[in-house]
């Protein structure tokens, strides 16, 4: 007895979804033991699942019905499995409710388990701050900052309050609030936001924004908002249950007074039960994913694919998105007779190959020939480099770096091209002479193009929404083929684009890496992350992960949603039909209440093949 009680115990203790699964083993083998008489026992064993599959839906039943008057599929199951027992037909009201437990069960598996990425946001914010007061330094908790104070920030420390610059120079990533794959360079009088990141020089800025006004807990906000905006889309059984429960009760009252026989009556409400109804749509939901799975998509929401097929607008992040979100080289100028582009591209390597910087991480990566040896490296933050190369003295960094060391740098056509088409551009000196520039930019994903040229086939607009600068976007979204841009977003500005697109009435699919893109993909109708270029927090806020980054499989995502639902609506078809029918039997005395939960449970059973063969589909070319 000790042992049975401790089995119990540590069924009770089981996490929700293994518990229903070896509830719903118990009652199976039950039932096949009712059915079968394979095994002797002193009470009809279908009462096993009664008790464990049947009162679980009466109880939610009645609460719905006596908290908030919500009819929904359990009531008519609810009276089915009621009047079957008072008939004595325990079979027929175990398998019934077996089998809406079966649908519960498969609709649990595929809702998104509980997700951390408000938590993440809320542990992003910088917790303390270096506060200079009465001529001192002093740490103290970034809550207690006060508009006007002066505060320090150095090198890999996060911003903990929203402020201007007041001395020093540095470059910040800010992708946490914009997405901007390199760093910003910033000097005195430029702004800065909480949460992003001080990466090389140390500055003093004065506090302007703080506690709830910061740009991060502004971001926090809007993750939770969108949240709490997006809307459920609720399952059509429940949709329609009260047609279901009317029309059934009707059914089944009005030949219990022509025909006298309740029998037929009780079979009626068991016939009508909405088991395959119930089980359409989270078996197809199911197979779905694991189609989608093995195309690399990682489907966090149960009804996200169902979402996904009403999509009208495609909106993209740029940077890690629709590009690799890493600098490289496109361009190497010589502007000076005296050395060629091959010079400009090893002097600018040589000289930044002891560099941090990421520009200069992807000068020295991109460059094939051999490197100088580099002495008396010095980096000043937000400007450049300088070092000693091969004997000679050279500068790489902006123009204003160049102008400080006394290099005159005349406007140049080809760096202006290179600026106007969204490329960044460093400017090389040797040996106190000006030698040319070198253009680096963010490179587009392989078969963007083509990606967006199928989701058009598909009826789905691709868009651009991004951080970025106007020229940078506009280079990118020619190169991809989309045509409506949205550049120099905040993440507040992307909520505004999506919220007006979803007001006219097209649903939009928000795809994005970064934890500046969070607040979009809650409040899209669907989010998308890419899961290997994003960020964590990206991954959590959204619906979908895209696990391996290759955006050329979102048009299958979307072809795969569509072809869900259409094997759903056949699915519902398909029940109704086999419902209707076998009402019609049952009113004639020729199906009784086991025989009839017999064939809707073949019904089921045929609903959840049809369901299974998603598993396998592949759009077509």
């Amino acid at each position: 007895m000790k042992a049975l009680c401790a089995k119990i115990e540590a069924l009770l203790e089981l996490g929700g979804t293994k518990k229903d699964i070896v509830l719903l083993a118990i009652s199976g083998i039950a039932l096949f033991i009712s059915l079968t008489g394979a095994v002797t026992l002193p009470f009809d064993s279908a009462w096993i699942a009664i008790i464990l599959c049947g009162v679980p839906i009466i109880l939610e039943a009645v609460i719905g019905l006596v908290t908030a008057f919500d009819i929904k599929a359990d009531v008519l199951v609810s009276i089915a499995l009621i009047a079957s027992v008072c008939i004595g037909e325990n079979f027929a009201a175990g398998e019934v409710a077996f089998i809406m437990q079966i649908g519960a069960l498969l609709e649990d598996l595929t809702v998104a388990k509980a997700r951390a990425g408000i938590e993440k946001l809320v542990h992003l914010t910088p917790q303390t701050a270096r506060v200079l007061r009465g001529g001192g330094e002093a740490v103290i908790p970034a809550g207690e900052v006060r508009v006007g104070d002066v505060l320090r920030v150095l090198p890999g420390e996060s911003i903990p309050v929203d402020g201007i610059i007041i001395s020093g120079q540095t470059s910040i990533n800010q992708a946490v609030m914009t997405g901007e794959p390199l760093p910003v360079d910033k000097s005195a009088g430029d702004e800065v936001s909480s949460g992003t990141v001080n990466q090389f020089g140390a500055f003093e800025m004065r506090a302007t924004k703080v506690g709830e006004d910061s740009s991060i807990q502004r971001m926090i906000r809007l993750v939770q908002s969108a949240d709490a905006g997006k809307a459920k889309i609720v399952g059509i059984a429940d949709r329609w249950a009260t047609w279901i429960v009317v029309i059934a009760l009707t059914s089944a009252a009005l030949t219990w007074a022509v025909t006298g026989e309740i029998i037929r009556a009780v079979t009626i409400l068991v016939v009508f039960c909405p088991c395959a109804l119930v089980l359409a749509t989270p078996t197809a939901i199911m197979a779905a994913i694991g189609n989608a799975t093995k195309h690399g998509f990682l489907v966090r929401e149960g009804d996200a694919l169902e979402r996904l097929a009403s999509v009208k607008i495609m909106a993209f992040d740029k940077t890690g998105t629709l590009t690799y979100g890493s600098p490289e080289v496109t361009a190497a100028r010589s502007e000076n007779t005296k050395f060629s582009d091959g010079d400009v591209f090893r002097l600018a390597a040589s000289a930044e190959q002891l560099s941090e910087h990421p520009l200069g991480r992807a000068v020295v990566r991109s460059c094939s020939e051999a490197l100088g040896k580099a002495e008396d490296f010095r980096m000043v933050p937000g400007r450049g480099v300088s070092a000693v190369v091969d004997g000679a003295a050279v500068l790489a960094g902006n123009a204003e770096f160049l102008a400080e060391n006394g290099i005159a740098l005349s406007p140049s056509p080809q760096a202006q091209e290179f600026l106007g088409s969204g490329c960044t551009v460093i400017y090389i000196a040797s040996g106190g002479e000006y030698a040319g520039f070198i253009a680096l930019s963010d490179t587009l994903r392989a078969g963007s193009g083509a990606m967006t040229a199928r989701l058009r086939r598909l009826g789905v607009v691709p868009v651009l929404l991004t951080g970025d600068h106007a020229s940078a976007a506009g280079s990118i979204a020619e190169k991809a083929g989309i045509s409506e841009i949205h550049a120099e977003c905040l993440p507040e500005d992307k909520l505004r684009h999506i919220d007006g697109y979803q007001r006219s009435g097209r649903g939009v699919c928000m795809i994005g890496d970064g934890i500046n893109d969070a607040p979009a993909l809650k409040k899209a109708l669907v989010g998308i992350a890419m899961g290997g270029a994003g960020s964590d927090i990206a991954v959590d806020a959204a619906d979908i992960a895209l696990v391996n980054d290759d955006v050329g499989e979102l048009p299958h995502l979307v072809a795969l949603s569509k072809r869900m639902m259409t094997t759903i609506k056949l699915g519902l078809t398909f029940s109704m039909a086999l419902n209707f029918t076998a009402i019609a039997l049952a009113m004639t005395g020729l199906l009784g209440p086991v025989i009839g939960a017999l064939v809707h449970n073949a019904g089921s059973v045929i609903v959840i093949i049809n369901s299974a063969l998603l598993l396998r589909w592949k759009e077509k070319e």
